[in-house]
């Protein structure tokens, strides 16, 4: 299938310009099964300028320490942990990451309640094991046991969502990098190169919290909210361009001064506090993360192109502002009303967005 056809391609192929434009100049030493050194992963990251003028673009806005920190884990034995709250590009990262070091970001696995060993090991096309018994052909490789056999970099999100007896799995995996298959009475040995990124959400880490074993095999990254207002506009435009061009939205590229505007609702809210620090506020039961003023954003634009002149609007980001705010319908709704009120009502040059809002709300 074309990259062209598909509603989002792996970063492997959607940024094979650059990683084949880092690798071009990349005479740094590269651990073994690595597409490019720690070096030229971190700069694919951050983003900067190459040495022959090709521009890559940041992936990643924040420490360029903490990436860093990351690559170097993985060139390690240690397994990487990306700890953070909602919204922290957690699976971003991780997916460029893997993209960088493997070319390969789709040797994943999404963790939920219902994940089995199966997910991590291997499972049995049945028919196969009916009519052969247990062989090497009737055995189905997880994305694990695949990039084992790579030297790749496996990938798991939301791993405290994950039962705790399927956690215990890893404990073997990464401390011996082997994995048994007692039913061919044979193990596999991790090619070098082999290591996990796995991702947590620290808000909800009590639904299966990983135990002191297993924590003991990571080395944890915590990826922060933005230190600034600046910042975390530049990432939710640099996201809506990319969501907006990938969607094909009829709509103009948003207003810096609309894009700051809802970033600033998200901020106040989820801080408790005014940006300028005067005034107290009540803040919601969500998480109002930065993912969701990039989903409120794009929404505003889809609903601009399609059902409007193409210019974002107030009226096109209300319904998308209301619907992140308000999770509980008693008490998130007092909250949100009373900045409404106090806040939004107030600040000059914002009357268009109190009008959209009242109406939704």
């Amino acid at each position: 299938m074309k990259t062209q056809e598909v509603l989002r391609a792996p970063a492997e192929q959607e940024f094979a310009e650059e990683l084949a434009a880092l690798a071009k100049v990349d005479e740094r030493q590269k651990p073994t099964n690595w597409k490019l050194s720690p070096w030229a992963v971190v700069t694919y990251l951050i983003g900067g300028k190459l040495d022959n003028g090709f521009q890559i673009k940041p992936k990643y806005i924040g420490q360029r320490r903490l990436m860093e920190i990351a690559v170097a884990t993985l060139a390690t034995d240690r397994a990487l942990l990306l700890l953070g709250l909602p919204g922290t590009a957690k699976s971003w990262v991780s997916e460029h990451i893997a993209a960088a070091i493997s070319g390969d970001s789709t040797l994943l696995v999404q963790g939920t309640a219902g994940t089995g060993e199966e997910s991590i090991r291997y499972s049995w096309n049945y028919a196969l094991l009916l009519a052969k018994g247990p062989s090497r052909e009737a055995l189905v490789a997880s994305p694990f046991m695949r990039a084992m056999e790579a030297g790749s970099l496996a990938r798991l999100e939301e791993l405290t969502r994950v039962p705790a007896d399927v956690q215990d799995t890893l404990i073997s995996l990464l401390s011996e990098k082997t994995l048994p298959i007692p039913e061919l009475a044979t193990e596999m040995r991790a090619a070098r190169g082999f290591n996990l990124i796995a991702t947590a959400n620290n808000k909800d880490r009590g639904v299966n919290d990983m135990s002191s074993a297993l924590k003991r095999r990571f080395n944890t990254v915590v990826l922060p909210t933005p230190d600034s207002l600046d910042e975390e506009v530049s990432i939710v435009q640099m996201r809506v361009d990319s969501i907006g061009r990938a969607l094909e939205l009829p709509a103009e590229a948003p207003a810096l001064a609309e894009i700051r505007r809802i970033v600033t609702v998200f901020r106040e809210l989820r801080e408790g506090k005014t940006e300028d620090g005067k005034a107290k506020l009540k803040s919601p039961s969500g998480t109002l993360s930065t993912a969701e003023a990039i989903s409120v954003v794009s929404n505003g634009m889809a609903l601009a192109g399609h059902f409007g002149d193409g210019t974002l609007r107030a009226a096109d980001v209300a319904s998308g502002l209301v619907g992140a705010v308000i999770k509980d319908p008693v008490q998130d709704t007092i909250v949100w009303r009373e900045y409404l009120e106090t806040v939004v009502k107030e600040r000059d040059g914002w009357k268009d967005l109190y009008r959209a809002c009242r109406e939704q709300s």
